[in-house]
């Protein structure tokens, strides 16, 4: 994966039942060191916290990109442009 094109993903998950209003933002962007850093963007809507972690590959950051992604859909988190 040399050409990596993984775009911002926004996924929310939200329950009224449960009182719950959760979203999760992954994005990739290059370092200024010829790195790749996965960013993470989390929390309750309206709230949040940010976690970066670099890598020294692209095949890297979009491995972890991919497997995150699919264990927030496995939660119930859903696109933004899904539920529009």
């Amino acid at each position: 994966m040399p050409n990596l094109k993984l775009g911002p993903l926004c996924l929310r998950r939200i329950d009224t039942a449960r009182n719950m209003r959760r979203f999760y933002l992954l994005s990739i962007q290059p370092t200024l060191f010829g790195g790749v850093s996965l960013i993470r963007y989390w929390g309750r809507i309206g709230t949040g916290q940010t976690m970066v972690q670099t890598f020294d590959a692209s095949a890297e950051a979009g491995e972890a990109f991919v497997r995150l992604e699919r264990a927030k859909r496995r939660r119930g988190y859903t696109s933004v442009e899904e539920n529009v």
